[in-house]
């Protein structure tokens, strides 16, 4: 059974700091399994900035799945969507390699607090699932708590970075966790479909590099 994990984060910055940090955020202290990022494309389109990036992360496995995986290193594409009209920021990634053992498809949307401006929300929702008969069940559910350990850290390392673009202001957040509605498993649901679209042909391009 798949299961949903969804993080409200406050970042202590203005929307246009975290777009502007969003691209620098590695390296940083706390994303040290971060290991390369590079830039596939990036365009105007529709008044939208669209980027697609290629990131190669590290894990550590542990010794129940060395099974299914072999190598510690999976590759990542992350496309985003930048609207500066609605001040919205939104991110879609999935792993490419062994997603049969487990898929995590993550969207991320940053928006502008409504109550205070100069803070941002981000809405960090997953979809973790997998494939391998017997196992999916507790492979699923590693993958979840190892995700929400991640997203801590990878929040502590984006306030880094902005703490360090702008030291006058306070990098503290609050992070806060929904139950998985239906609602929101549907969304998530929806929003794995599209990572599985956008990341195919890149998938495909890279295939007669890693031949």
């Amino acid at each position: 059974m798949p299961k949903y994990f969804e993080q409200i984060t406050t970042f202590n910055f203005s929307w246009d700091q975290v777009a502007r940090g969003f691209w620098v955020r590695y390296p940083n202290p706390n994303s040290k399994h971060v290991l390369t990022e590079d830039t596939v494309m990036r365009e105007v389109k529709d008044g939208l900035l669209v980027s697609k990036r290629l990131l190669s992360k590290t894990n550590s496995t542990p010794k129940w799945a060395e099974r299914f995986i072999n190598t510690k290193q999976v590759f990542i594409v992350e496309e985003s969507h930048v609207d500066p009209k609605t001040k919205t920021l939104t991110t879609y990634t999935r792993n490419l390699g062994f997603a049969k053992v487990m898929s995590v498809t993550e969207k991320v949307v940053y928006t502008e607090c409504g109550v205070n401006p100069s803070n941002t929300i981000a809405v960090r929702s997953a979809w973790i699932d997998s494939q391998v008969k017997g196992f999916s069940k507790a492979i699923c559910a590693f993958g979840y708590e190892r995700f929400k350990k991640n997203c801590n850290k990878m929040a502590l390392g984006f306030n880094h970075v902005l703490g360090n673009l702008y030291p006058h202001q306070n990098p503290l957040t609050v992070a806060h966790y929904t139950a998985a509605t239906s609602k929101l498993k549907d969304a998530a649901k929806n929003a794995s479909e599209l990572a599985k679209a956008k990341a195919a042909p890149i998938y495909a391009s890279l295939q007669p590099n890693q031949s």
